[in-house]
């Protein structure tokens, strides 16, 4: 299973609390290359990506545009989140109201908490620089020049070039010209051309959108002098701002051109929220990406090391998270019950809102069609016309699809092609209608599985809830324990000496067993209902076949603490970040005569747990995105 990380809430509003030197960047369009884990940075498997369907989707919504389009989204109620275990009063209030608002630190596999604390480069990379570097590569370089070739890598000629002419010609200076260039301003690639009889070298920005042009995504990375004696991997913390991890990794790639392939870490991190993690990069030196720090927006790099392995994912103990829920209803009386109870009992383990997507068309209705083997449904419910609001341009292909079923019709309505929609839409123009299984092999592999992972999740939701009306807190007769990776049914006796938190309840698959009780069967119930043999989970197309998990019914937070602020300022961040630290910010004052409330909390999950699933047994409040955006636009208006 895999999820972990802080949920899209997104307002109408946004937040921008750039890095000093920030310019604006070019974040490409999202393409992930690697299966993601959302909540909490879990292994590789069940992901759920943002957006599934309304991937071409790029930046955040207009606030009535995104109220209305939120009018035809899920609530908790749709995907079997019905239930909570504590019996506290819930009171209002409103989640990410700002990305500031959710700041969440990996804790690696040590069991630390990964913080951005130092920007220093290591000694021994100063060292190998110097050996990489010398003193006669210094002198090449004119005062003017080394001020155009900033300049150009920060920037502020993004498109140009900066040409220079090489006067003593030899394929020596030539090549100490190049070296020198790139070693010196990490980002700027170099070539040689040839004027008039003259030749010259010719720096330009590798993240430019002309020099991504000539890249051949296949492109090999330059080989660099690299010392015997130091590891292979540049560990460093990659520090965060509304941004995902995938996008931010393209970013870093565009930079010193490499395949994304090339960066290795634990877990994906969400996008709106501020993040901090550690990241691994192959022969990448320190240096490069210290560099680094003077042009990019809202990503900062730091704590870098040398080691001999790279990062895998699932290989984090969990994250630690701090949350400000504003504008908070509750007394303090209220708050204490609730925080008091999330820390001794803790909350349902459910799949949150994010694992089904944001449209009116959810992941986990695709994903029965697959699982079905209805594939002309699947293409219906991918392409066909939806309530709510959209891009235009996908309202357009949508149309066009109706009207003329013609793939290539409805693909030019798209200025995007890398969308799930115009993905499908090119493997039916290549592959024709009457193959569509090989057509929608097109979306990458992570995405196909997401929708069938969804409709896992939302029959695991539904049969828990089950399991806790009929049962309650209390380990009975019939329930699963796990005893190493081993599902075992408890007897009468047995379930006298477990609790509630020693219980797991599988997702649907060939290879798990079910509880023995009548909730157990509930699952045959629940998938015969919807056309599918629960003893007959293996599919057609070996990518579908669903094999199953276990998963634990309750999860109890570590390291829970809690405070109510007053504050006046709305805009106003609530918590001091990592980066605000580094550059000795002065932390947040509040005053306790403030006309706004918040309650600030901070809490540690293992993977694969929802961090709003937790909230959201603290409030007694539907955190899906519908529900938010209501709680939002109120607040706001």
């Amino acid at each position: 299973m895999a999820e972990s990380e802080p949920v899209h809430v997104p307002v109408p509003v946004a937040e921008k609390r750039g890095c000093p030197e920030d310019e604006e960047d070019d974040t490409p369009s999202k393409k992930p290359k690697l299966e993601s884990d959302h909540e909490n940075g879990g292994p590789p498997k069940q992901d759920e990506m943002d957006e599934p369907e309304g991937e071409a989707s790029d930046g955040e919504e207009d606030g009535d545009t995104f109220a209305d389009m939120m009018k035809h989204g899920l609530t908790e109620l749709d995907v079997g989140i019905l239930k909570y275990v504590s019996d506290h009063e819930g009171f209002s209030g409103v989640l990410k109201e700002r990305y500031s608002d959710f700041v969440v630190h990996e804790i690696n596999k040590e069991g630390k908490i990964v913080h951005l604390d130092d920007l220093s480069v290591p000694s021994e990379a100063e060292d190998a620089q110097e050996a990489e570097q010398p003193p006669k590569e210094c002198d090449l370089l004119t005062e003017e020049q080394k001020k155009q070739l900033g300049e150009l890598q920060l920037f502020k000629n993004k498109e140009g070039n900066v040409s220079i002419e090489v006067l003593d010609d030899t394929k020596e200076k030539r090549t100490l010209l190049h070296k020198a260039i790139k070693t010196q301003f990490p980002g700027l690639e170099t070539k040689t051309e040839e004027k008039e009889g003259r030749k010259f070298i010719v720096a330009y920005h590798a993240a430019g959108k002309k020099a991504l042009a000539e890249v051949k995504a296949t492109t090999a990375p330059r080989k660099h002098f690299w010392p015997k004696n130091r590891g292979s991997f540049c560990h460093f913390v990659l520090y965060k701002e509304n941004k995902d991890t995938m996008d931010a990794i393209n970013v870093l790639s565009k930079f010193l051109r490499l395949r994304p392939n090339m960066f290795s870490y634990m877990g994906t991190k969400d996008k709106r929220a501020i993040t901090v993690q550690e990241i691994a990069v192959l022969k990448i030196t320190a240096e490069r990406l210290a560099h680094l720090n003077k042009c990019l927006m809202n990503l900062k790099l730091g704590n870098f090391c040398y080691k001999k392995h790279p990062l895998k994912l699932g290989e984090l103990q969990g994250n630690h998270f701090t949350v400000v829920i504003r504008n908070i209803t509750g007394t303090d009386e209220q708050v204490h019950q609730a925080m008091t109870s999330l820390r001794q009992t803790g909350f349902i383990n459910y799949y949150g809102m994010q694992r089904f997507g944001t449209t009116a068309v959810p992941t986990h209705h695709v994903g029965r069609a697959i699982l079905k083997n209805d594939w002309n449904e699947v293409v219906d419910l991918i392409l066909k016309p939806r309530p709510g609001a959209e891009k235009e341009f996908l309202v357009r292909c949508r149309e066009e699809w109706a009207k003329t079923q013609d793939p290539e019709a409805a693909l030019k309505k798209l200025p995007n092609k890398r969308c799930v929609e115009g993905q499908l839409l090119r493997g039916l123009s290549a592959y024709g209608k009457k193959n569509i299984v090989t057509a929608f092999g097109l979306i990458p592999r992570n995405n196909r599985l997401m929708y069938i992972h969804s409709y896992q999740s939302v029959v695991w939701n539904t049969m828990v809830s089950r399991r806790i009306e009929a049962f309650g807190l209390k380990a009975v007769e019939g329930d699963l324990v796990l005893r190493g990776t081993t599902a075992h049914v408890l007897s009468a006796e047995e379930a006298e000496s477990h609790s509630i938190h020693d219980t797991v309840m599988p997702l649907p698959g060939f290879d798990v067993i079910y509880p023995t009780h009548h909730v157990g069967e509930g699952y045959r119930e629940l998938l015969a209902a919807d056309g599918l043999d629960i003893d007959n989970m293996r599919h057609k197309v070996k990518d579908y076949s669903l094999a199953g998990a276990y998963r634990r019914v309750i999860i109890r937070p570590t390291d829970v603490s809690w405070e109510v602020i007053h504050y006046d300022d709305p805009r106003v961040s609530l918590v001091h970040t990592d980066f605000e630290k580094l550059e000795s910010k002065p932390a947040p004052v509040f005053n306790k005569e403030g006309k706004y409330r918040a309650l600030r909390m901070e809490f540690s999950l293992p993977p694969s747990t929802y961090a709003t699933m937790a909230i959201r047994e603290v409030l007694k409040l539907d955190t899906s995105i519908k529900k938010q955006t209501q709680l939002n636009t109120t607040w706001f208006n």
